[in-house]
């Protein structure tokens, strides 16, 4: 079943501990999330981008057959850049420069005629007004309807954010933002919270602690994988999202086994998400490589 994915396509320069750079490779939350999405159903894109987008990062997502009817190009804008460099740990970072461009103001997706019967939908880390614009776009109430959000719109957007909350079914969120949502120092009280202001469910993500996921009737953590190679964590969160909301899509299920069952895909395909630049990593692994991982990870948790 074919799952709309709306987040932005960005241009990411990225500095680790390592002595090690990329300047302008491919990011943005959209792309990872559209891209690890697809290793489980078909899906559909609605981003924007300006004309310094290159054909060649097009390319790349159109070979995982990503609809890209949704990609809109502005071409006398600018792609949004992020530049950002990684501290010793590889878990906190700093932004050095963020450049909204196409994106700056009120975005208003562009959401194709064909794209509007979707019943599976993620929303990705873009403002919550936009999310709110796409889903009112939509011919009816999709079957599930999930977001990701980030501090920055915790603090300048409250109003729409918790609109959103109202309209969809899960959040996906980490663990410091839990609790700056609701301003509860527990996370699992803090989650508890934002069931009460909407969602069924709420997935908490933990970075190395792996993630939890929260509904009103049971809890299921899960750890990440122990990866012993971290190269870059950009777009992890975003890539555990898009493989979560995959793997519901092709099983057209969001019981709490199915959430339970996709976090752990998920979290196989972040961990090889974190293993390169970019989508460097993800463009080597194959649907076997996933599954062997699974495998593995399967034999680890399990006592």
């Amino acid at each position: 079943m074919s799952l709309l994915v709306i987040g932005s396509a960005a241009f990411d320069s990225v500095q680790t501990p390592s002595g090690e750079k990329r300047s302008k490779v491919m990011g943005g939350s959209g792309v990872y999330a559209a891209y690890a999405a697809s290793f489980f159903t078909p899906v559909r894109l609605v981003s924007v981008v300006g004309g310094d987008w290159p054909d060649e990062f097009t390319r790349v997502l159109a070979q995982r057959q990503i609809g890209l009817e949704g990609l809109e190009i502005r071409p006398e804008g600018q792609t949004f850049s992020w530049t950002g460099k990684y501290l010793e740990n590889m878990d906190d970072r700093e932004t050095l420069d963020m450049q909204l461009n196409v994106m700056q103001g009120a975005y208003n997706p562009v959401v194709p005629e064909s794209y509007r019967d979707s019943e599976f939908v993620f929303l990705a880390n873009d403002p919550p007004a936009s999310h709110l614009d796409l889903l009112s776009k939509l011919k009816r109430k999709p079957r599930l309807t999930v977001a990701d959000t980030m501090d920055f719109y915790i603090h300048h957007e409250p109003d729409a954010l918790r609109e959103l909350l109202r309209q969809i079914d899960g959040l996906i969120l980490n663990d410091s933002e839990t609790r700056l949502l609701t301003g509860l120092q527990n996370t699992i009280a803090a989650a508890r919270q934002i069931l009460e202001m909407g969602p069924s469910f709420v997935v908490v993500k933990k970075g190395e602690n792996g993630a939890f996921c929260l509904t009103r009737e049971r809890i299921h953590l899960i750890p990440a994988f122990p990866s012993e190679r971290v190269v870059d964590p950009t777009g992890a969160g975003d890539s555990f999202a898009g493989a979560l909301m995959g793997t519901l899509a092709e099983s057209g299920k969001s019981d709490p086994e199915s959430i339970a069952s996709a976090m752990a895909r998920a979290t196989v395909v972040a961990s090889y998400c974190i293993e390169g630049f970019s989508l460097e990593q993800l463009e080597r692994v194959t649907p076997g490589h996933i599954e062997s991982r699974l495998a593995a990870f399967r034999n680890m948790i399990t006592f």
